[in-house]
């Protein structure tokens, strides 16, 4: 082996340690987010203050990087088509999505925020589907796998809404009725409500995930696309917050604008970079290795809040996060192995692990 081999191999493991060790950081960062997201809001901070000033800021990071590196794939002509569909991204995922699941987590707790988000794949794959974007073929191995892993972790969100929203009866209450005792435990409706605005905010996520990829086509820009409905964004937002409140909230209980700005500049330079960190690995290793790592923050969140906050999680709950992890997988471990099956010319199962999750 001569030294241009060995200088090779060991470029292509350096790559792959920064790839796996920053996925991994990528996954505790988003963890640390959704804990002091969560403890904004139980401070009182209006969900729209934080989505305002967080989009901006990222925003502002992207921008220069789009400019910088892909300046050269802007379209040519902004057509009305695009207009509409950048319209379309901007309210979905960045004021619909955000304000949903900022909803859910002030209303459940970070673990089920981040453990929910791990149906995305399975809702892309059903919406892609829907829209005939997605091949499915009912004597294909691995479309049954997906189809069993979408349904999965359906069961598994139902699971864990329902057994983590349980909360102990009263002693007092159990007490006081002796010929019929009580149920053990109630249904908390605070939770369940915040579990369907989080499984709400999933389906506009995967819903938009799809319409990026299609408008990816026109655009082929994935930096400069974040960083304009980033700013398209921030404006519908405002909108919105007008047209509910009459009023712009730029308040914070308990600290002045600085610190807010402060804040979300840093949760935006942070933010972007993860975002941007998960698009290069993304472009180098395919969408079904970035996404295996997303149960990691779940995971990380989990144990902080349990160690901090003094959370219980239930053990129904963690059955439904297993069985999410595990339909999860199922999905990801199909498209994976899809074209790499020997029986690939008869059930028409083509993919690249390095493509996209869609196939337009």
């Amino acid at each position: 082996m001569g030294w241009a081999e060995i200088a090779i191999e060991k470029k292509d493991l350096i790559e792959e340690v920064v790839i796996i060790a920053g996925l991994i950081g990528v996954q505790f960062v988003y963890a640390g987010n959704s804990m002091l997201s969560s403890y904004l809001l139980s401070l009182g901070l209006n969900p729209f203050t934080l989505i305002v000033f967080s989009t901006s800021a990222t925003f502002l990071v992207l921008s220069p990087l789009s400019f910088l590196f892909e300046r050269k794939q802007w379209p040519k002509k902004l057509t009305l088509k695009l207009m509409v569909q950048l319209i379309l991204i901007a309210f979905s995922g960045v004021t619909l999505f955000q304000y949903l699941i900022l909803q859910g987590l002030k209303m459940t707790s970070p673990a089920i925020a981040t453990a929910m988000p791990n149906l995305a794949p399975g809702f892309i794959f059903a919406i892609a589907w829907a829209f005939r974007l997605e091949k499915v073929k009912a004597s294909c191995l691995y479309s049954q796998v997906k189809i069993a892993g979408t349904l999965l972790c359906v069961v598994g969100a139902i699971m864990m809404s329902i057994l983590q929203s349980t909360t102990p009866k009263p002693a007092i209450e159990e007490a006081s009725s002796l010929l019929s005792p009580p149920a053990e435990n109630t249904l908390d409706s605070v939770k369940i409500i915040g579990c369907l605005y989080l499984v709400a905010a999933v389906f506009v996520l995967s819903s938009n995930i799809v319409l990026q990829a299609h408008t990816l086509g026109d655009f082929p820009a994935p930096i400069s696309l974040c960083a304009i409905t980033s700013l398209i964004g921030v404006v519908i937002t405002v909108l919105v917050e007008l047209g509910q409140y009459h009023k712009v909230d730029i308040g914070w209980p308990g600290l002045g604008i600085g610190n807010l700005i402060g804040y979300t500049t840093l949760a935006g330079i942070v933010i972007g970079t993860c975002v941007s960190f998960n698009g290069w690995a993304m472009k180098k290793r395919g969408p079904v290795l970035v996404s295996m790592f997303s149960p990691i923050s779940t995971v990380v969140t989990v144990v902080i809040s349990v160690i901090t906050l003094g959370d219980t999680i239930h053990f129904g709950g963690l059955a439904g996060m297993f069985l999410m992890f595990t339909g999860l997988y199922f999905v990801l471990w199909a498209k994976g192995k899809e074209g790499h099956s020997p029986i690939e010319t008869t059930t028409e199962c083509v993919f690249d692990e390095e493509k996209p999750l869609l196939v337009s």
